[in-house]
This record gives structure tokens, C-alpha cells and sequence, in this order.
């Protein structure tokens, strides 16, 4: 085998979202004279970024003083706040907002348009940023330390043979590595693992967020209004709820949030999305317009009990991938700029000699970490039902987080319940009639690409429990909680039960919900071919 090309810098930043470049501007507006790299999976900056997103800007202002006199292209001022409690053909408006969801000097903003905003500036500094580049491995030094990623081959075929455009990848070597992939990401998943930084810690629990951007008829939008609602169609037991923003141009981004700690496994949050979109409130919105872009995340909603370890030998985790939501406010921006500037200035306040060791604590004494011990309870409260988790958020609101008890998470992966003895909860759904029908459809907004000849990046260890244990358990919940339509169970007269796992890979929009709700956790998320994956406009 030849030898790898190597790259060598001071720092390299995996991930080019809000975390991975404010970390990067930091350190550059600190310590001009460091070599920092910035890698994204993504084919152009933002293209994998997916978010509500409103920001609190407090972050943003410390990061970029001028920032308001050029901001990015979608950033409208919050003007107005309203929570619904939904039922099938209608609702209640509360008349008091919860103190989390006030927006008050907010953002509405795409987040990756955003990204593709700050990162021009990360340059001019002289971070270096490479898109297409998907960082497949961690690189250990002899100690077992980190120091620094492999990029991904290019050009090998599904048979893992090399195609004619073969380029093998390059290693990027650094003394420090700065883990900001978002939500499960793939390495960090890894050194979690490794390094034992979820030991002292609850396990992360998540979220998926499916998302779409709107054109809609002139004079229904009002650019800076924020809508946010619980309840239909969502069943009293499962963790469920939407947002609709007001952007400028007539056009509007919604979403709905379905926890994945939920148990029925015949629940489907791509369907409960589409069933919101046709809510009275939010179908009169948007009848007669026109979809324009669509995808789906997964979200880190464990927040303060569920914090990992965030540094290691040689790396250190910042933002989602940290796990530094904040669920109440649906919230993370802010706090991926807070550990990425902490990480940044951490490491600029030492010699030449770049160490990973004290970020921890640092981070553990900052303010991202004292608003998330503040509404600790307010998530978990939820795993005891709709009720319960309305009454238990009003009481930790109003006292600040100050119980004395802190509720416990448990993965989500085991949270299902098999058929036999699973709840069949109604679903009170409606006949839909609002664009995108299917999820096939949905993909097509996502605008996700990946050639079709290259190593499934969907691994499934033991394919034979797809058609036996979990058929008869579960009833293949994967072809369910999957966004995209990814899995399917198709008849096969080779095989010994008739029907076979079949992986529609190209279909893939990087959520990473199997990775998570898998309840056998045989389904690996890796990355595919640098380049590869949606191309999200205006999300």
C-alpha cells in the first residue's frame, strides 16, 4: 500500500457548523500565528446544516462586534411569540409564553446559511477550510493519543475494489483535534467509546427534527413571528412538537420535533410531521404555496445530566456533539459558539505546546454549562408523560432548576415497546393533503446525492435479526423512523425466511436516527464519500 499524503497544523476543527467555525475564528482572532484547518463531509459550506433555527446573538456579538452592520442572507428580528396547545381540528393559544421561549432580541436565521457566511470570515483570518473532505478515522499517536483524522478514499466501488478515479485520502495530522460534528457524530461516537467519557455521565438522549422551507401566497407571512405548539398529533405519551418561523420574502420554515425516547414502535415522526403541516392552524398558511426545501436531524437533547467528558488526550468535543442544547428554549447556537470560543481561548492561553488537558472543567464552570443545570429536569420530566412534564416544567422554571433531585435518562434504543405488549395509542390522523405525500417525495427537497457505486455507509452487523427477531419483536421499526425511506424488508425467495434487508443508501439524508433508535443497535452510521449527502438550501 502506498503512503499516505500527511497535512500538518496546530489545530484541525472536524465539522464546519457554528461550533467548529467560531472555534476556528477564536483561535485565529488569539493566536494569528496558529495553523488551524477547518474539514466538512458536506460538498459546500452549510449544505448538511440543518436547524429551527432562532439565535440568541449574545455569543455571536462577542465572536463578530460588527456582525449586525453585514449580516447573513436570512436574519430577521424576532417580533412576536406564540405557543399553541393543539388538538385535531383546533387549539388553545396560551396567553402567557413560557419564559424559555421568549424571543425577545432573537434571530431567525437558516443555519447554514449562516455557516456559509462565517466561514469566508474564518478565512480571511487564515483558517484554511476544506468542504469534501469526510473525516473517516481517527488517527492515534504511539502514547494512544489523538492526533488528527484520516480523510476518506475517493473512487472505491461497493465491491471495495478502486474505481478509475481512485484518490486515496490524505491523514491530517495536528496537536490538538477539535471534535464539532453535531448531534451522534461519527468519530465522536467512537472516542466516547474509547476514552470512557460517558463513565460519570447518564447516556445522550435525542430528538429528530424533520424540516421544511416554504413559499407561500402574498400577505400571510409576518416576517419575525414564532409559533411554537404541543400536543396533536402527538399522543400523550410521546414527546412531540413543532415550530413555525416568519421569514421575509413570503416564505416560512416549519418543523416538528418528536423525541426519540418514544415507545410505540408503530410510530412514525416523518407521518406525524406531514399530519401537523395539515393542522387547521398551519395548513390555512400554507395552501396554494410551494415547498422549496426539505430535511431531517437529529437533535442532542439530554443536556446537562447527560454531558460527556469533553476532552481526551489530544482532542476535545464542543457543541452538539457535546450535547449543549438547551431542550426548552430549543436552543443551540449560542451555546456551539459559547464551547468553541471556550475551546479556543482554552487553547490559545497555553505555549506552544497545545494540550487538550482543563477544558473539561472549564467548560463545567462556564455559563453554557450553568444554563443547561438549570433546566436539567425539564426534558426528562417528559418520559413521565405529557402531563406530568407541563406541571414538572412550570415548577423547575419558576424555581431555576433548584430541586434538589435530578431525573435520570436511559438510551433511547430501549425505550420501545414490542408488539405484543406495546400500547396502540390513537392516532386521531387526518386524510393529507399538502405536498411532499411520502417521504420518497421528501427526499427529492432534500437534494441528497451519493453515488450509487460506493461501500454501503449504513452498516448492519447481524442483517439476519432484520428478519427474524426484530420482524417478529419489533416489526421493523427501521422502516418506520427512517425520514428518507432507507430501509425496507423485501421479498427474496433466496433466503431461508422469504425476505431479506434491503438498504437504499442513496436515499440518505445523514439524520443519524437508526444509528440512534435501532433497538437491537446493530446499525452503524459511517460517513460516505466526501461530497456525498443532502445539499440543504435555506435550512
Amino acid at each position: 500500500m502506498t503512503e499516505r499524503d500527511v497535512m500538518e497544523y496546530d489545530v484541525v476543527a472536524v465539522g464546519a457548523g457554528p461550533a467548529g467555525l467560531s472555534f476556528a475564528i477564536r483561535l485565529k482572532q488569539l493566536r494569528p500565528e496558529l495553523s488551524v484547518c477547518v474539514i466538512e463531509k458536506a460538498s459546500t459550506i452549510g449544505a448538511h446544516i440543518l436547524s429551527g433555527a432562532v439565535i440568541e446573538p449574545g455569543p455571536l456579538d462577542a465572536l463578530l462586534p460588527g456582525w449586525r452592520d453585514n449580516p447573513p442572507p436570512v436574519c430577521v428580528p424576532a417580533t412576536q411569540d406564540e405557543f399553541w396547545f393543539l388538538t385535531k381540528t383546533g387549539g388553545t393559544k396560551s396567553p402567557i409564553v413560557p419564559p424559555q421561549m421568549n424571543n425577545h432580541g432573537n434571530f431567525i436565521v437558516s443555519l447554514g446559511a449562516m455557516c456559509a457566511w462565517l466561514a469566508p470570515q474564518a478565512e480571511a483570518l487564515g483558517v484554511e477550510i476544506y468542504p469534501g473532505f469526510a473525516a473517516a478515522e481517527m488517527l492515534y499517536d504511539d502514547a494512544g493519543a489523538v492526533c488528527g483524522v484520516r480523510i476518506g478514499d475517493m473512487g472505491v466501488a461497493k465491491d471495495g475494489t478502486h474505481k478509475p478515479g481512485y484518490t486515496q485520502g490524505i491523514d491530517i495530522k495536528a496537536k490538538v483535534t477539535v471534535l464539532a460534528e453535531g448531534a451522534r457524530g461519527h468519530l465522536t461516537k467512537q472516542l466516547v467509546k474509547k476514552f470512557g467519557l460517558d463513565a460519570q455521565s447518564d447516556p445522550q438522549n435525542y430528538s429528530i427534527g424533520i424540516k421544511e422551507l416554504w413559499q407561500v401566497p402574498e400577505g400571510r407571512v409576518a416576517p419575525g413571528k414564532i409559533v411554537h405548539t404541543l400536543g396533536w398529533p402527538a399522543d400523550s405519551h410521546t414527546y412531540g412538537g413543532s415550530f413555525l418561523y416568519h421569514l421575509d420574502k413570503n416564505q416560512v420554515a416549519l418543523g416538528y420535533v418528536s423525541g426519540l425516547d418514544y415507545r410505540d414502535p408503530n410510530y412514525q415522526p416523518y407521518e406525524a410531521f406531514q399530519q401537523w403541516k395539515n393542522h387547521p392552524l398551519v395548513k390555512s398558511l400554507l395552501e396554494g404555496g410551494t415547498i422549496l426545501s426539505a430535511g431531517a436531524r437529529a437533535i442532542v437533547t439530554g443536556g446537562w445530566q447527560s454531558l460527556p467528558k469533553v476532552e481526551m488526550p489530544g482532542a476535545l468535543l464542543i457543541g452538539c456533539g457535546a450535547g449543549l442544547l438547551n431542550v426548552p428554549k430549543i436552543k443551540g447556537t449560542h451555546q456551539a459558539f459559547r464551547s468553541g470560543m471556550l475551546a479556543a481561548e482554552h487553547l490559545a492561553a497555553q505555549s506552544e505546546a497545545l494540550a487538550s488537558a482543563g477544558f473539561d472543567a472549564k467548560l463545567r464552570a462556564s455559563p453554557a454549562m450553568a444554563e443547561l443545570r438549570k433546566v436539567r429536569n425539564i426534558k426528562p420530566g417528559f418520559k413521565k408523560g405529557l402531563w406530568f412534564g407541563l406541571v414538572n416544567s412550570a415548577w423547575e422554571t419558576a424555581t431555576a432548576g433548584l430541586s434538589p433531585w435530578t431525573w435520570r435518562c436511559k438510551p433511547d434504543w430501549n425505550s420501545l415497546q414490542k408488539l405484543d405488549v406495546a400500547e396502540q395509542p390513537k392516532r386521531d390522523y387526518v386524510e393529507r393533503t399538502l405536498a411532499p405525500r411520502d417521504r420518497l417525495a421528501g427526499v427529492y427537497f432534500a437534494a441528497t446525492e451519493h453515488d450509487e457505486d460506493q461501500p454501503v455507509h449504513l452498516r448492519v452487523s447481524n442483517t439476519d435479526i432484520c428478519v427474524t427477531q426484530c420482524a417478529e419483536e419489533y416489526g421493523n421499526p427501521c422502516q418506520r423512523f427512517c425520514p428518507a425511506g432507507v430501509y425496507e424488508i423485501v421479498a427474496d425467495a433466496a433466503q431461508p425466511t422469504g425476505k431479506r434487508l434491503q438498504i437504499n443508501a442513496a436515499n440518505c439524508v445523514h439524520c443519524k436516527t437508526c444509528d440512534i433508535k435501532d433497538p437491537y443497535q446493530i446499525i452503524t452510521w459511517v460517513t460516505p464519500e466526501g461530497g456525498a449527502g443532502p445539499n440543504y438550501q435555506g435550512l
